[in-house]
Parts: C-alpha cells; structure tokens; sequence
C-alpha cells in the first residue's frame, strides 16, 4: 500500500470512531433535557425564533448533530417532537455525504413545523428526508431580514445554532429524520 492510501485509511478509521462515538444512544431524559436547553438558548439569542414557537404546530429539536468527514462524511444526532410544551416522540437526524470536505463539527438545529401538513410529514413517514415533503426554509440572517410571524407561507422553518469545529458549511439538504424508541 501507498503511503497516502495508508493515511487515507488511518483518517476513515478515526472518522468512524468519531462519528460511532457520538452516536452513543442518549436517553430520553437526555434528550429532553438537552433540547429544552437548546430552545431556551435559540429563544434568547435570536427574537424571531421565540416568536415562531408561537405559530408552530409542533418543533423538532436536535441540540447536538455531529458532522465529520474526509471524502467521505456523515453526520447523526437525537432530538425530539415537542407539542404544546410536552415531548411527542424522539427521532434522529443522519446525513452522508461525499466530495471535497474535511474536517468535523458539531451544531444544533431546530425545525419549527408550521402547519397541519408538515406535522403530518414527520408522523406518517418511516423517515423524513429534508428536502423532499415539506417545504423547509432554512433561516439565516438574510431570511430573518424579511420574515416575521405574519408573513409565514412555508411549511416549516429551521434554525442552525451553535456551530463549532473545523468543517465548511452546513446544510440539512438530504439530513434524514427518523423516529425512534427510547
């Protein structure tokens, strides 16, 4: 073997290290706790946010995604259903992904689901995928600039928070939700 295939193995190694780490299954307790600690962050840093809790059917919540890569890459984090102030159901968030990236991070996202149609998207699927169903917007500050509670017209609408690592842009394009038990 070449030296660079030898070093391309050693970091698809550490890279599945990485990501099977974090995906240590949390608990439920967990979960809630660490997603009700998101949304009070998210609420108190970003005015808009707090104010589309209020207009949102239900909010889907991952406080802590994972994201690692070289060539090769994939993200995985546990969150959960939030209606009317209680925890509906638990679900996870796994995406994978090739091309030119390297690196790893970790972040939180926060889905608000505006209507009947997209609450009924995240039961009914086995997995949803963003992208395809609801129509997701995804707010940054330029969203934010024209959007407010009254000019809502999209199905949903997901927050990024809490960045942190060595790894170019975020994006949920093709992120899978799935349910599950705890």
């Amino acid at each position: 073997m070449t030296y660079a295939k030898n070093i391309f193995i050693a970091l698809t190694l550490i890279l599945a290290l990485a990501i099977s780490h974090s995906a240590e299954a949390a608990t439920a307790k967990e979960i809630d706790r660490d997603a009700r600690e998101a949304l009070q962050k998210l609420y108190k840093h970003n005015e808009l946010a707090a104010s589309l809790a209020g207009k949102s059917k239900a909010v889907l919540v991952f406080p802590n995604i994972v994201k690692a890569g070289l060539i090769f890459g994939g993200s995985y984090g546990e969150g959960a259903l939030i209606t009317a102030g209680k925890t509906e159901a638990y679900y996870n968030s796994v995406s994978g992904s090739w091309g030119l990236q390297a690196g790893a991070q970790s972040y939180g996202y926060v889905v608000f689901l505006i209507t009947d149609s997209a609450v009924k998207s995240v039961h009914k699927t086995k997995g949803w995928e963003v992208g395809v169903g609801p129509t997701v917007v995804i707010v940054d500050e330029g969203v934010a600039k024209n959007l407010s509670t009254t000019t809502l017209k999209d199905d949903a609408y997901a927050f990024i928070f809490g960045q942190q690592g060595l790894m170019a842009g975020i994006s949920l394009e093709g992120s899978k939700i799935s349910k599950i038990k705890r």
